[in-house]
């Protein structure tokens, strides 16, 4: 029997768990960092227990810490989240170990799952077919680049250890495979402290299919059915849907069958999700579908299975967690219509989907479908977490209604000064092969150059600006009933065509006035900026001329700037190095990626001003380049 529950987590995964559990009636703990002491978690839980400094590994990731705050809360069960420490088997044997209910997989199923070279080998066993590859344990630099040579390119590199993209390269021949297999190794042992690889045939036209399974200790396996998790950018899931688009009965028999076997193998108990690779180049089939890796916890894109479903998965969690058996048999697990999830990250995708961190001076979310957040207007986006602030799931009764619900949700998303994705996730979920079903995990890097590009403002937006730069210069905004607040019928002495100048990073622009009521939603900034919403774009005018920050100057100055508070991983050029334009200068590890931070024009590195292993924070000039003679 739970009664209190710790969640060893934060954010919109807390949020999402104690509502649960407020549901069914238990006591909630929240845990927190330093940086997290405000956060909507923390408030909303029965108790919270402070763990440590703000970096992850001080704090959420403290496995010693996390247990003291149990204790001294008097939580009875631990429910770990997604993320953090949700997959990590000796996490787990300490909190039973304290005596103390562990909502997740056994430890041994954990551990059986979290190598995936062991993982495929054991899926072999169980007769659960795998991805043709190199999953030995080798990992001389030759020895692999020969194994990859054998496979025949392009090959796929993955860390062993973990998951979400992490340590994960795709390589196109021979001469590249070196500084892949490099920049992989990098990555996993800072993501995972485990640089192993495997490597993989590259499928041309891969589509990512994942099962939702779930077990008890009584041997029940079922499976909820299948999640289309294609639309990825760097191997990072950005839209999922269930059910998969093209799926076929025969196809969901075989891969859910799959599923069940493998969470069988292992005994498991829980929520767990087996994920598939499928070669999409002549349509699902049964016989091109392979085992990729089981995933020991409860996924980010849950919802949407709960969408189809009608079931709520972190309650059949803490069920089977207290010893009750599945709520539901195999065949009373039926489907209903489709849901969509959008993560909302915070990055500009005009910019390189940089992060973006500060303050949420403005954060306004829709109401017209399920949100799951754990910011609020007035927080902040930390550079010390996942950049993703909220999920957005649409539900319908066909795809076409759930994607145009979706689109609409995004659109109408708003947030400044932190960026977002919204109108990227918009403008993608519209697009006419996304609707035809047409998708595979290349489907967003083909087209991300017109999907990250923030479109020019439309003349709706410009006039809302023109008549928002008129109300700034009016008058104070706290005088409610200010004629320059409405703005209905303006000409300030000018014919229906007057227009002003305003300004953009990229130049000034000419925006008309236009008689009536504001036809965009229009924020005047504390920074004296007139933002105007659109389409999930954050379009941002002053009125006067922009000027220059310190160490800023003109596009192609040649300045080399952080763009984030982080670490250098890696510098691949030297001081006096020649370069050509996009060629790689240094790569800065923040909020849990790599960003390689390249040339802009053919040059000589004139200044290189950090090492590896450097701390940076936002706005250090970096390198400088001087133009090549």
């Amino acid at each position: 029997m739970i009664t209190n529950l710790l969640v060893a987590n934060r954010g919109e995964i807390a949020r999402r768990i104690f509502r649960t559990a407020r549901q069914m009636g238990l006591a909630t703990v929240a845990v927190y960092s330093d940086a997290d002491a405000g956060a909507l978690h923390v408030r909303e839980a029965d108790q919270a227990v402070r763990l440590g400094p703000a970096a992850a590994r001080e704090s959420y990731l403290n496995v010693a810490a996390v247990l003291d705050a149990a204790r001294a809360s008097g939580a009875d069960a631990v429910h770990p989240g997604y993320g953090f420490l949700s997959e990590n088997a000796a996490f787990a044997e300490a909190v039973m170990g304290a005596g103390l209910v562990w909502v997740g997989p056994p430890p041994a199923a954990i551990r059986a799952m979290g190598l995936k070279d062991a993982a495929k080998a054991l899926m072999i066993e169980a007769g659960v077919p795998v991805t043709p590859g190199y999953h030995g344990v080798n990992q001389d630099p030759a020895f692999l680049a020969s194994q990859a040579k054998a496979i025949g390119y392009p090959i796929l590199i993955k860390a062993v250890a973990g998951g979400g993209g992490k340590g994960m390269r795709k390589v196109e021949g021979p001469e590249d495979f070196a500084q892949a297999l490099g920049a992989a190794q990098r990555e996993a042992a800072g993501a995972f402290g485990d640089d192993r690889v495997l490597l993989e045939t590259y499928v041309a036209r891969p589509r990512h299919i994942e099962v939702q399974v779930f077990g008890d200790t009584h041997g029940q396996v079922v499976h909820l059915f299948e999640r289309d998790c294609s639309l990825q950018r760097r191997h990072q899931k950005v839209i999922e849907e269930a059910p998969a688009p093209g799926m076929t009965p025969d196809v969901r028999a075989a891969v859910c069958a799959a599923a069940v076997r493998a969470a069988q193998a292992v005994d498991y108990v829980g929520a767990g999700t087996v994920e598939f690779i499928a070669d999409a180049s002549q349509g699902l089939r049964p016989d091109r579908i392979w085992f990729m890796e089981m995933n020991t916890r409860l996924q980010v894109e849950h919802p949407v299975t709960e969408a189809v479903t009608g079931l709520d998965l972190v309650e059949w969690q803490l069920r089977v967690a207290a010893g009750e058996p599945l709520p539901l048999g195999q065949d009373q697990i039926t489907l209903n219509g489709w849901a969509m999830e959008a993560r909302l990250y915070a990055e500009n995708p005009s910019a390189g989907f940089l992060p973006s961190i500060g303050e949420l001076e403005h954060f306004v979310l829709p109401d017209t479908v399920r949100v799951d957040t754990g910011v609020e207007a007035g927080g902040a986006v930390s550079p010390h977490y996942d950049p993703m602030i909220a999920k957005l799931i649409a539900h319908g009764p066909t795809r076409q209604v759930a994607a145009r619900r979706l689109v609409q949700a995004c659109g109408a998303v708003q947030v400044w000064p932190v960026r977002t994705n919204a109108g990227f996730l918009a403008r993608t979920l519209s697009d006419e092969d996304f609707l035809r079903g047409e998708v595979d995990t290349g489907f967003i890097p083909a087209r991300q150059a017109a999907l990250a590009s923030t479109p020019p403002p439309s003349q709706a937006v410009l006039s809302a600006a023109a008549q928002g730069l008129l109300s700034q210069q009016a008058g104070p905004e706290s005088e409610p009933d200010n004629p320059w607040r409405t703005l209905t019928g303006f000409r300030l002495n000018a014919p229906p065509e007057a227009s002003v100048r305003l300004y953009r990073d990229d130049g000034p622009v000419t925006a008309p006035l236009v008689a009536g009521p504001l036809s965009a939603d229009v924020l005047l900034a504390a920074d004296g900026s007139i933002v105007v919403f659109e389409a999930g774009e954050a379009f941002a005018f002053s009125g006067d001329a922009p000027a220059f920050a310190v160490g800023e100057g003109p596009a192609g100055d040649g300045v080399v700037m952080s763009p984030m508070p982080g670490k250098v991983v890696a510098v691949a050029v030297a001081q006096g190095d020649t370069v050509v334009r996009g060629q790689i200068l240094l790569t800065l590890e923040a909020m849990k990626m790599e960003h390689a931070l390249t040339a802009a024009f053919d040059g000589v590195v004139e200044v290189l001003s950090v090492a590896v292993g450097a701390q940076v924070s936002e706005g250090v000039v970096l390198a400088r380049l001087t133009p090549a003679a």
